[in-house]
C-alpha cells in the first residue's frame, strides 16, 4: 500500500471500529425477537430469522473475501460495505412485516461479510508478522467487547425505547463511519485485475449456504426432514464441485491448494473443532440451566457472565502469551482449560448450585479464549504469502462448523433424551454425555497441538 505508517494506522483503526459496529449488529435482535413476535404476528421461529438469515449471509460472503480483496482497494470497500449496511439498516428501522425485516437483514449481513474478513486481511498486509499475534489480540479484544456490550445495552434500549431504535442507532452510526471515511480512508493502491469465475462463486453460495441452512433448520424440524436433508446434499455436492474446479482456474476463486499445507490444515481443523464447541454452547448451555435444571432467565445469564467476560479478556490475554512462551503451550493451556471445563459438566445436575456452574463455565470460556486468536494467527501464518486464500478458507469452515455446531449439540441431547431435552434426569444425563463428547473432541486438539504445532520458527529449522 502506497501509505506511510500514521495513514496505514488510520485506515486500520477505522476499519475496526466499523467492524465492531457491524459485528453488533449480527446478535442483538436476538434480545427483541418476543417483540418481533408481537409486533409482526409471527412464530419464535420465523422471528428468529431475523439472526439466523444474518449468520447465513455472512457465511455465503466469506468465500468471496479473497477476490474482493484483490479486486478492489480500502477505500471502496469501507464505503461498499458501510453505504449497503446503512440501506439495510433503514429498510429494518422502516419494516412494516417481517419479510420487509428479513430483507434489510440479508442488506445489513452483505455489508458485514464484506467489512469483516477484510479487515483481517488488511491487518495482516500492514502489520509485520512478528508482530501478528499482539495486534490480532487487539483485534480480538474489540470484535469480542462489542456483541457482549452491544447485547446488553441493546436488552435495555427495546425494553425502553423499542427494536427499531436500535436500527436508528445502526442508521446514525454508520453515517457517521461514512463522514469518518470521507477524511481518513485515502487508500487508493493499486489493484490486481482479478477476473471473477462465476460459476465457483455460484457453487459456493449454494454450497455454504445449504450446508449451514440444513444444519441451522435441525433444532426445528429434526433430522430426518428434507427441509433438512435436502439442503445438505445439495450444499456438499456443491462444495465438492467447488474444490474440484478451483485447481484448473488460472485465477481461482479461493486458491485451495493452501490446504495441502499441512499445518494450515491442522490449524484449521483445530480452529473448526473450538468455534463447533464454542458455538454449540453457546445455545445448549442456557437450555440446560433453564430448560432441565429449571433457574430463571436470570440465572442463566448471571452464570455465564463471568465467562463472558473472561474470554474478552483471554482474546488478548492469549496472543500476548503466545509471543512469551510460545503457540504450543498456550494452546495446550488452552485445551487443558477447556477440557476441565466440559470434564465439570458431565456432573451437572438438576440441583448443581449456581457457584458450580459459574466457576465451572468461567473455566471453559477461559481455554476457549485462550486458544482463539492464536491458533487463527498461527494457521495463517503458515500461509503468510497467501494470507488473503488463507483467510477465506479459514473463515469460511470456522463459520460453517459453527453453524453447525449451534444447532447440532441441541440436537444431541434431545435424541440422547428420547427425543425432547425437559426438566427430568434422562435429559440431564444426556447433556452429560454431549458434555463427554465435547471432552474427547478437546482431547483430539489437545494431541493435534502436541504433535503438529509449534512455533514458525521451529518448523522452518525442522523443513
Amino acid at each position: 500500500m502506497n501509505m506511510n505508517l500514521d495513514n496505514r494506522m488510520q485506515l486500520l483503526i477505522l476499519f475496526t471500529l466499523a467492524t465492531s459496529i457491524l459485528t453488533i449488529a449480527q446478535g442483538i435482535i436476538t434480545t427483541g425477537v418476543v417483540y418481533l413476535m408481537s409486533d409482526f404476528s409471527v412464530s419464535s421461529t420465523q422471528a428468529q430469522w431475523s439472526y439466523s438469515v444474518f449468520l447465513l449471509v455472512v457465511g455465503v460472503m466469506i468465500p468471496l473475501s479473497a477476490f474482493i480483496s484483490r479486486r478492489f482497494n480500502a477505500r471502496i470497500i469501507f464505503f461498499f460495505s458501510l453505504v449497503t449496511f446503512l440501506f439495510g439498516s433503514v429498510i429494518c428501522y422502516f419494516s412494516t412485516s417481517m419479510m420487509m425485516l428479513i430483507v434489510g437483514r440479508i442488506i445489513q449481513a452483505i455489508g458485514n461479510g464484506v467489512m469483516m474478513p477484510y479487515v483481517q486481511i488488511l491487518l495482516l498486509r500492514i502489520i509485520p508478522e512478528e508482530k501478528w499475534q499482539t495486534y490480532m489480540g487487539l483485534y480480538g479484544l474489540v470484535i469480542a467487547i462489542a456483541p457482549v456490550v452491544g447485547s446488553f445495552i441493546g436488552g435495555f434500549v427495546i425494553t425502553l425505547y423499542g427494536w427499531r431504535t436500535l436500527f436508528l442507532f445502526f442508521t446514525i452510526s454508520s453515517l457517521i463511519l461514512i463522514g469518518l471515511g470521507l477524511f481518513f480512508v485515502k487508500d487508493n493502491a493499486p489493484t490486481e485485475d482479478y477476473p471473477l469465475d462465476y460459476l465457483s462463486v455460484l457453487l459456493s453460495v449454494i454450497g455454504c449456504g445449504g450446508v449451514m441452512l440444513g444444519f441451522t433448520n435441525i433444532a426445528d424440524y429434526g433430522f430426518t426432514h428434507y427441509f433438512v436433508i435436502v439442503p445438505i446434499i445439495v450444499g456438499i455436492i456443491a462444495l465438492i464441485l467447488f474444490v474440484r474446479r478451483q485447481p484448473g482456474l488460472n485465477s481461482p476463486l479461493i486458491n485451495t491448494s493452501i490446504l495441502k499445507n499441512r499445518y494450515f490444515s491442522v490449524g484449521t481443523i483445530f480452529s473448526c473443532i473450538l468455534f463447533f464447541a464454542l458455538n454449540g454452547c453457546t445455545a445448549l448451555v442456557p437450555i440446560f440451566i433453564q430448560g432441565i435444571a429449571y433457574n430463571s432467565a436470570i440465572i442463566s445469564a448471571s452464570v455465564l457472565f463471568p465467562g463472558s467476560l473472561l474470554i474478552i479478556a483471554f482474546n488478548f490475554i492469549g496472543p500476548l502469551l503466545t509471543n512469551r512462551i510460545g503457540i504450543k503451550k498456550v494452546l495446550i493451556i488452552g485445551c487443558i482449560l477447556s477440557m476441565i471445563g466440559f470434564a465439570s459438566m458431565m456432573f451437572y445436575t438438576q440441583d448443581s448450585s449456581f457457584e458450580f456452574m459459574m466457576i465451572t463455565q468461567a473455566i471453559r470460556y477461559m481455554g476457549a479464549g485462550m486458544a482463539l486468536m492464536p491458533a487463527t494467527t498461527w494457521t495463517l501464518t503458515m500461509v503468510s504469502d497467501k494470507v488473503e486464500d488463507g483467510t477465506a478458507v479459514n473463515n469460511t469452515l470456522r463459520q460453517i462448523f459453527a453453524a453447525i455446531g449451534s444447532s447440532m449439540l441441541v440436537v444431541m441431547v434431545a435424541v440422547l433424551a428420547g427425543g425432547a431435552i425437559e426438566h427430568n434426569s434422562v435429559s440431564v444425563v444426556a447433556f452429560n454425555q454431549v458434555s463427554f463428547i465435547l471432552l474427547l473432541l478437546h482431547i483430539v486438539m489437545l494431541v493435534l497441538a502436541i504433535v503438529y504445532i509449534d512455533d514458525k520458527e521451529k518448523i522452518e529449522k525442522l523443513s
